[in-house]
């Protein structure tokens, strides 16, 4: 099996980032009218355009229950970056279900969450292991953060073993420019300077302008990268998100995206209700800050974000806010363009194919 697979045929409801909210996920498909094996009256099946895991409540829950749809030919499912987290050994702020390093450092912000039982771990990983990096058909492309035809072009007929090794490589191809130039130096240079790390919050570090390159150039240099998280570019000011002070800025790639064939993401924490974003360490630039909630995006209009926030959820119980009034799962109906929320509320998107984005 190859990186790029082919989208079942149907009609389809495609999911935004569950991020181990489970009870969400639940709901959202008894609204959708599927059935506990996943069967659906009209015969419909399901795509989820990836981020299963991490920060939401009951991780292990989600991953059984979307592996038994997928192996019952009910669903498919696109990789998301903190999946390749997971395969690639790689923990990460609210992987503590998974990774012992991360359990108490997630305490303050995720608990309580359910980790994964040691006799389950081999098998998260096999099933990780069998999803694509993205999927596609004639009238429809699935893809968990951006779709630029010459990085799935040369991912497209990479086996699905290849993943960790390829992504590897390609990591190693920014640590080799950092090692073979000035970079590697300035950016020693800019931590004996700043020498707190960057997971403190509260301690906000100057522009470190060598670590920027750095972050920039294993964004781009890495096609497997690039398709799960997103295009980046050397920013101008520190920022916090995912945890961690950032340097390089998100970059809106749909508005040079000139293809027919519509594309739907998740990854990017669009919002149905205004929300602050620094509530849940998303600090960066906000890419739909002038997008209607409901509107297809980008140069043709005709790319759609279907995360809704869902893996925010975490702040909403710590405040003891209403659950899901603000951070929500949702399923963009293709091809009707019609969005179904957990809560049962269903809202018909707007703008398609009409260009601009607002």
């Amino acid at each position: 099996m190859k990186l790029v697979q082919g989208l079942a045929s149907g009609d389809l409801d495609i999911v935004g980032d569950v991020h181990g909210e489970y009870d969400a996920l639940c709901q959202l498909l008894q609204h959708l009218g599927y059935d506990e094996q996943g069967n659906h009256p009209q015969g419909r099946s399901l795509v989820f355009v990836g981020d299963l895991c991490d920060r939401g409540p009951n991780t292990p829950a989600v991953l059984a229950r979307v592996q038994q749809l997928v192996q019952a030919g009910r669903a498919q499912v696109a990789l998301g970056n903190h999946e390749i987290n997971l395969l690639r050994d790689d923990a990460k702020d609210g992987a503590g279900w998974f990774f012992d390093e991360r359990e108490q450092r997630d305490q303050h912000k995720y608990a309580p969450f359910a980790r994964v039982a040691d006799t389950e771990r081999e098998r998260v990983l096999a099933f990780v292991s069998t999803l694509p990096i993205a999927l596609e058909r004639d009238d429809i492309r699935i893809v968990h953060a951006s779709w630029l035809q010459d990085k799935i072009d040369r991912v497209r007929d990479l086996p699905l073993s290849a993943l960790c090794d390829q992504y590897d490589a390609w990591e190693g191809s920014a640590d080799e420019i950092a090692s073979t130039t000035d970079l590697g130096q300035r950016m020693q240079d800019e931590l004996v300077d700043w020498p707190w790390g960057l997971e403190d919050r509260d301690r906000t570090p100057p522009f470190l302008h060598a670590r920027a390159e750095h972050e920039a150039n294993k964004q781009m240099l890495n096609p497997l990268k690039v398709l799960t998280s997103g295009v980046e570019r050397k920013g101008r000011k520190p920022f916090f998100a995912g945890g961690k002070w950032r340097f390089a800025d998100r970059v809106a790639w749909w508005d040079d995206y000139e293809h027919a064939t519509p594309v739907v993401v998740g990854h990017y924490w669009r919002r149905l209700n205004p929300i602050n974003r620094a509530d849940v360490g998303k600090e960066d630039i906000d890419l739909f800050d002038e997008i209607k909630p409901l509107h297809w995006h980008g140069k043709r209009g005709n790319v759609f974000c279907v995360d809704y926030s869902a893996g925010g959820r975490w702040a909403e119980r710590k405040a003891s806010a209403p659950l899901g009034k603000d951070y929500k799962l949702a399923a963009l109906r293709w091809p009707e363009r019609v969005l179904t929320f957990d809560d049962g509320s269903t809202l018909a998107t707007e703008g398609f194919e009409k260009g601009g984005d607002i």
